[in-house]
């Protein structure tokens, strides 16, 4: 796909605007491109961009106010590139030839006031490769802007809707992201499951005609905290796989789970051990296979005296890995269970 100094080339021309949110692009065939500012275009972006095709999904939960965009396709370390987005802000997906400043300068835009469509506007304005590039922006209101050039593989095309953006080329058909408009909109639940939901469509349909290869997704609060790790509610990626958007689902099961673990230890901080044991409990219904998650909760439960509790736990984990059962003899000394001798035997008979 890097090499695009061809003769001829074979592409879609739109047939018209982007018409009303909710409407798809419509294309029609054309044999060949042949002018000086088509020739140029491709020119500069074999120069600056790399040639991310996929399908991706820019988003906004109207009543958490929270922001995300996801992505596949058959290309490494997808995420790096495309995937962009700041709580209060925004979220931009730049693809096909990727210009990856679309990114930063978006949300820089749109942090100084500017609408998606506004910054999106003027960033198009000033890139003589736009058309072979595809970007989509939505910003804190939910305001979409979107841009599929003329010069994108087929199929491609994009799909607005209320708080939302859906957009691919190099797909095996022009359904997709009609798909995945209709999925996001149809499913129940947070942002990340719906966003998940249009990945899942999209490939139902064929997806990237070359396959599967990465994926990603960022998820980020409605209002900065002024802290900036609090804030990326879910920041995964998956780099090489040979079924990126499961895996990426694994990931955001494991990541729901620890984020139990982490409001766990919260509640266990506040001696609300009623609180840790429900959020312990949570995770590891979530990650049964993970040893981690029943070993603290064994732990804690230790702690707060309510040891019935906790040997169960400790049982558990013991059976299935006895390096827990070494790591267990450290805890005492840096005041993580109590010097508790007797304590400490019960524990140990759980071997």
């Amino acid at each position: 796909m890097r090499r695009v100094a061809m003769g001829i080339v074979m592409v879609a021309v739109c047939a018209g605007a982007q018409g009303q949110a909710g409407q798809e692009r419509s294309f029609v065939p054309i044999k060949t491109i042949g002018t000086q500012d088509d020739k140029q275009a491709i020119e500069s972006a074999v120069r600056t961009g790399r040639p991310v095709h996929t399908y991706s999904i820019v988003a906004r939960d109207e009543k958490t106010g929270e922001i995300g965009v996801a992505v596949q396709s058959h290309w490494f370390s997808v995420g790096s590139m495309v995937t962009w987005a700041e709580p209060g802000v925004g979220a931009v997906a730049t693809q096909s030839f990727v210009e990856p400043s679309y990114g930063k300068l978006g949300l820089d835009l749109m942090r100084a006031g500017k609408s998606a469509p506004e910054a999106l506007k003027a960033l198009l304005a000033g890139d003589d490769g736009r058309e072979v590039r595809q970007v989509a922006m939505i910003d804190a209101q939910g305001r979409v802007a979107a841009h599929t050039g003329k010069l994108c593989i087929p199929a491609a095309g994009h799909q607005t809707g209320k708080d939302f953006s859906v957009q691919a080329n190099l797909m095996e058909k022009a359904a997709v992201w009609p798909a995945m408009a209709k999925a996001f909109e149809a499913t129940q639940g947070d942002l990340t499951d719906k966003l998940l939901a249009a990945l899942e469509a999209a490939q139902r349909e064929g997806g990237d005609i070359r396959g599967k290869q990465s994926a990603a997704i960022v998820v980020v609060k409605a209002h900065p905290s002024g802290k900036p790790w609090a804030d990326r509610l879910v920041d995964l990626r998956i780099e090489d796989h040979p079924d990126p958007i499961n895996e990426l689902k694994r990931l955001v099961r494991v990541s729901r789970a620890y984020q139990h673990m982490n409001a766990g230890d919260l509640c266990a901080e506040k001696k609300d051990w009623e609180c840790a044991s429900r959020e312990y409990g949570a995770a590891e219904k979530l990650i049964p296979e993970e040893l981690e998650t029943y070993f603290w909760h064994a732990v804690t439960m230790a702690t707060a005296g309510r040891v019935e509790e906790a040997l169960p736990l400790f049982k558990k984990v013991f059976a299935k890995d006895s390096k827990w059962a070494e790591l267990v003899e450290r805890l005492p000394g840096v005041e993580l269970l109590p010097k508790d001798p007797k304590l400490m035997e019960r524990i140990r008979a759980q071997k």
